[in-house]
């Protein structure tokens, strides 16, 4: 609808109508969203190269996303859904569930983004499909962030690149015709499989990274886990990923018994704090 129109044509009632006609053809409010994100950027970069003096793309109302609470697995869950996955999408799916990542941030990493020695990653781009069509760009927010990666995590990373083919700028996962890799059909042939493999049902890549933010954020606090997913407004965090842990109510009770009384329950606290793994955020010793 748009390839063939002219830059200097386009007026929001233009981008108005084609978000229209995408939610007409049955498109979800996420890939409609991604479509409008990919033209935005396109519009703001003729803008800076004085092609057009304003985009057209402003005052469009977009599709709401539904607002469904996600499935939030414990760490020993998705460290059963790492082990039951194929070789390499293993560690793809390692990195969704321990690190963080959005799905189209893994499948945009590249080799110069691990840094094996100092056990650190860059995320710094973006795979989104909009309209069928595969773009790299900045990640969601233009957050890009510097990560610490679980040593185990790091080592393991570090043994599969030794047999990656390609320079500093292949892809870390791709098809086995060494082509970027798509949602859908990585979700069918990878994802999926392992799920139920584990054991588990109704678990969605994105339910990795929310339960990724809910375990950081109960242990290390909401501003930590907001820089892991890379959200600028820890609001997004606590509105759309973490989600309260079950039992720490009960632990709130206790320690305010304590207080009430005119007790420091700090120590309790802490144990309580640290019960259910070794202090790791919830990440396995290997995974």
């Amino acid at each position: 609808m748009l390839g063939d129109r002219e830059l200097s044509s386009l007026r929001p009632i233009t981008v108005t109508e084609w978000v229209a006609a995408m939610r007409t053809e049955g498109l979800s409010a996420s890939r409609i969203r991604q479509a409008y994100r990919v033209l935005s950027q396109i519009m703001a970069s003729a803008v800076d190269n004085d092609l057009i003096s304003q985009t057209p793309c402003r005052g469009v109302r977009l599709p709401r996303m539904p607002q469904t609470e996600p499935h939030i697995v414990t760490p020993l869950e998705a460290s059963r859904i790492v082990r039951s996955a194929e070789k390499p999408h293993d560690l793809l799916i390692a990195l969704l569930a321990f690190v963080g990542l959005r799905v189209g941030e893994a499948f945009a990493l590249r080799r110069s983004d691990v840094d094996v020695v100092g056990g650190l990653l860059l995320v710094d781009e973006n795979l989104a499909e909009a309209n069928g069509a595969l773009v790299f760009d900045t990640p969601k927010s233009h957050q890009k962030r510097l990560l610490r990666l679980a040593p185990s995590l790091a080592q393991r990373l570090g043994v599969y690149l030794e047999e990656l083919p390609g320079g500093e700028d292949a892809l870390l996962f791709t098809t086995t015709a060494g082509k970027p890799l798509r949602y859908n059909q990585w979700r069918k042939a990878y994802f999926n499989p392992a799920v139920s493999a584990a054991g588990l049902t109704d678990v969605t890549p994105h339910d990795l990274r929310a339960s990724h933010g809910t375990w950081v954020a109960d242990r290390y606090g909401v501003m930590t886990a907001a820089h892991r997913l890379g959200h600028s407004n820890a609001s997004v965090t606590t509105r759309y990923y973490a989600r309260p842990v079950a039992g720490r109510d009960d632990q709130v009770a206790q320690a305010s018994d304590a207080w009430f009384s005119g007790h420091d329950d700090a120590h309790g606290a802490r144990r309580g704090h640290d019960d259910d793994g070794d202090g790791s955020a919830g990440v396995p010793a290997r995974v």
